[in-house]
């Protein structure tokens, strides 16, 4: 299989209106009300009540403009850092399998795309890789299937992904788990690491986080999934770990890729779970040495590689901030039908 074109932005005639464009919305994002970060530069607050920083937030915005879905299209939305690299791993290698020919499973050209590229170069995000540098590329001429993701919240994405029908998967995680994995992301990014989750655990409760609050977030989709559930796959973390094959299964089935029983038999899902385990993608070549451009800036691809465990935020929070997290869990998804696995044990 030949590499995926690429989704990234690239010069065209119309850069000069591009440009205008971006900084149009810049002197508007400019104008909404910031909050402080815990980073250099503080959070902007969208008009629909999400908060993040200023770049991305104009991207959003470019985004909403001039991306059309098409009915085709397979988008991946998730909370930051709930498993996102590893969902677009599993996508990509489910969608793209060719199953390796003669050569068997180990020749199949999706798993050695894998271990060549990050999964973030393979399923771009459309506010942090496709619509920067003040471009606004034209991705009408790209095959079928589009792989694309997002962290944009439900209520600011672009009209075409409802309109055209294209197929959703949602993920999310125990909040807990996603603060700590989100804290120790941004501290990696301040130039003096802090060493203590505790202000971010109070702007996380208070839902001052990226794209926040993470609630609202989870449950804008969780409902579109009740409304939708042909559109909108609903999927946890926790569940993908604890059955990373079933799990699989049910991902290829809902995006017209289901496996065959001779791929069965011949171990085609096996495989791919393991290429795309913890352990095969963080040590890959490339995931150890290399980077890549989010939101214009270089990041080693390492950083998207911390643990991968379920459970492991007691090392970091109290008892009374895990309390405080699972008491604003259940008030706000109280009534929604949205019960995740680690809801059952409180």
């Amino acid at each position: 299989m030949a590499s995926p074109p690429s989704l990234l932005p690239s010069a065209g005639e119309d850069d000069e209106s591009q440009r205008e464009v971006y900084e149009q919305l810049r002197q508007l994002v400019s104008t909404y009300p910031t909050v402080p970060s815990g980073l250099d530069t503080p959070y902007y607050r969208h008009p629909d009540g999400w908060y993040t920083f200023l770049p991305a937030m104009v991207s959003v915005m470019v985004a909403q403009r001039h991306f059309t879905a098409r009915d085709t299209d397979i988008i991946i939305a998730t909370f930051p850092k709930c498993g996102t690299t590893w969902l677009k791993a599993l996508l990509f290698a489910t969608v793209h399998r060719d199953g390796g020919g003669a050569g068997g499973v180990e020749d199949d050209a999706a798993l050695a795309q894998l271990r060549a590229r990050n999964p973030h170069q393979l399923v771009p995000f459309l506010e942090i890789q496709v619509y920067v540098r003040d471009r606004a590329p034209d991705l009408s001429s790209l095959p079928a299937p589009r792989l694309l993701a997002t962290h944009i919240p439900r209520p600011s994405l672009p009209a075409s992904v409802a309109i055209s029908g294209c197929k959703v998967v949602y993920m999310c995680r125990d909040p807990k788990d996603c603060l700590v994995s989100l804290w120790h992301f941004l501290d990696a990014q301040r130039p003096e690491p802090r060493g203590d989750v505790g202000e971010d655990f109070r702007l996380f409760c208070d839902g001052v986080s990226l794209v926040g609050p993470y609630w609202d977030h989870v449950l804008a989709y969780w409902r579109w999934h009740v409304e939708r559930p042909g559109q909108v796959l609903f999927m946890t973390y926790e569940e993908l770990s604890g059955d990373t094959l079933g799990q699989l299964r049910r991902l290829a089935e809902f995006v017209g890729r289901p496996f065959t029983g001779e791929e069965r038999a011949a171990r085609v899902d096996e495989a791919i779970v393991k290429a795309c385990s913890f352990e095969s993608l963080a040590g890959a070549e490339v995931n150890r040495s290399g980077t890549i451009e989010l939101m214009e800036e270089p990041m080693r691809n390492a950083e998207f590689f911390r643990r991968g465990v379920v459970g492991g935020w007691p090392n970091y929070l109290s008892p009374e901030m895990a309390t405080r997290i699972d008491e604003i869990t259940e008030s706000k998804f109280r009534g929604s039908g949205l019960v995740l696995p680690t809801m059952m044990t409180m």
